[in-house]
């Protein structure tokens, strides 16, 4: 904690001479740094002055308090010193490094830093230091206050309102570029490693996936979004856009795919919303954080330090992955399963390499993905599915690969490699398949279709897989169609036994689930 003897007490002197005063409407020493709003001259001047570890914050609003000022230092590194000046609507921050601020002056260089939605701005100081009057109480319990919360205690009520000002705990991400889907989940492990996450909202505006996080403190919504804005979750893809939200408080009222309130599990899942594992719920309501490095695939969130390196030189943080995109299947029918039926299903979501029912336990088996991205696109939509009959259960396996059989020795069949196989959907870079990726639906798209075939043949070729039809539509073309099931388990079955259906010839059915309705 910062004692009343880290500020250094006096005046400099010289021809850089502090001019000392007292100020009636901060009851601090201030001094001036040569530049005031209207001279451009002097503004130059200053923002010619070299890296100094003492920052110079113009235009601050009226109303702005010491500790707004100090909270946009926070997330660059420890705040050693402030002083304001009131009548000039000026402040100066003293970091307690040079390279902290130089990190800060560099971040905010390309994203503009507000207080109260007042744009403010920032530039290095003429003075390597403040030397003020240590007398001042006020300053001091603020200082003290602010580096409780940088060694991570829990800030004072007057200091929590105030920073409450500064910005909302509430933070709206846009995720552009967007691959592969991104779950609560995913947003849950990223944006935790900053703060108690309370509330996510995920929504669909304007053709984008978008969504609303609210953290315990603002004080984490700043350094979440310092540290993760223009940043990708994956490999080249799915990137962060982050900014706060106008909202103070999420109004959560069902914890599902869409939507949760980790302090709440006992929430109700909604109509027609697949809800929350109880052990998952159980497991949030314990510790929000006790789920975090299990998804694969997702952005390794950055520590303070890291934040700040990226900060200051927007360092890419894409293709951190976690996994070796190994999962474990259970509650599989295993009357019916085979490794050729979860081939072809987890292949909606990616490259399977290997797929190896378990000898002893027939009801589960390893499916080996090409990597974790794949892993985690195919459990977030295929967990809680219902195949042939059972729900199944997708979670990430503790093995690294999937082994096949020592030689001569008969597995029955139950291990299958699919590394060579010319069935991969994702096998070309760029692949259009990558931007059709879709959760199960009862809806099921179909291309590659003859043109001879009709839609009676098509209709029957559906029926006779042990569902029922209930809707049709050609694409104009009449190479493509779309067909709707009556539940999304037949649509499931459907897919399974008729992707890559002889249609005679040489030509082969593709099955994929589709966003559309008929």
């Amino acid at each position: 904690m910062l004692s009343i003897s880290d500020v250094a007490v006096g005046v400099k002197r010289g021809s850089d001479e502090l001019s000392m005063y007292n100020s009636p409407n901060s009851g601090m020493s201030s001094i001036s740094d040569g530049a005031s709003n209207g001279s451009d001259s002097k503004k130059l001047r200053v923002e010619e002055a070299p890296p100094s570890r003492v920052l110079h914050i113009r235009k601050l609003p009226n109303e702005a308090s010491e500790t707004e000022v100090i909270a946009l230092g926070l997330p660059f590194g420890k705040v050693t010193n402030i002083l304001t000046l009131k009548g000039k609507n000026q402040a100066f921050l003293e970091m307690g490094t040079e390279e902290t601020a130089i990190t800060m002056v560099n971040y905010y260089s390309t994203v503009t830093p507000h207080i109260r939605n007042v744009p403010v701005f920032i530039q290095y100081s003429n003075h390597k230091e403040l030397k003020t009057d240590a007398g001042n109480q006020r300053t001091q319990a603020v200082l003290q206050a602010v580096s409780a919360v940088q060694s991570g205690g829990s800030p004072s009520s007057d200091v929590q309102e105030a920073l409450a000002a500064a910005s909302s705990p509430v933070l709206r991400i846009i995720i552009d570029n967007m691959f592969y889907p991104v779950t609560l989940d995913v947003l849950q492990q990223i944006f935790s490693k900053f703060g108690t996450v309370m509330k996510i909202i995920t929504f669909t505006k304007n053709n984008q996936f978008q969504a609303l996080l609210q953290f315990s403190d603002p004080v984490n919504a700043q350094q979440a979004k310092l540290a993760l804005d223009g940043q990708n979750i994956y490999n080249s893809c799915c990137t962060l856009r982050i900014d706060f939200s106008k909202l103070v408080n999420l109004n959560v009222k069902y914890n599902n795919d869409k939507s949760r309130d980790y302090t709440r599990p006992e929430l109700p899942a909604g109509d027609g919303q697949p809800s929350i594992d109880p052990s998952v719920a159980a497991a949030f309501s314990k510790d929000s954080n006790s789920l975090l490095g299990k998804i694969p695939g997702a952005l390794n969130p950055l520590s303070a330090a890291a934040a700040a390196a990226a900060a200051a030189g927007r360092v890419a943080l894409a293709g951190q992955t976690g996994s070796s995109g190994v999962l474990l299947v259970s509650n599989l029918n295993e009357e019916m399963v085979t490794p050729q039926s979860l081939f072809t299903l987890f292949g909606v979501y990616g490259d399977v390499q290997r797929v190896k029912i378990l000898y002893n336990k027939k009801d589960s088996a390893l499916i080996q993905m090409s990597d974790g991205n794949q892993a985690q696109l195919a459990m977030s939509h295929l967990n809680g599915q219902k195949m042939y009959g059972k729900i199944i259960r997708v979670t990430l396996s503790k093995h690294q690969t999937v082994a096949l059989p020592r030689d001569g020795l008969d597995d029955q069949g139950l291990t299958k490699d699919y590394a060579n196989s010319p069935l991969h959907r994702f096998k070309k870079p760029g692949s259009k398949n990558f931007q059709n990726i879709f959760p199960p639906s009862a809806t099921l798209h179909l291309s590659n279709v003859p043109q001879d075939v009709t839609e009676d043949d098509l209709r029957l070729l559906f029926s006779n897989a042990g569902g029922t039809v209930k809707a049709f539509k050609f694409f104009q073309d009449r190479k493509m169609a779309l067909i709707q099931m009556s539940t999304v388990e037949e649509a499931i079955q459907a897919l399974i036994d008729l992707h890559n259906y002889n249609m005679g010839g040489s030509q082969h059915l593709r099955v994929s689930f589709s966003k559309s309705t008929i």
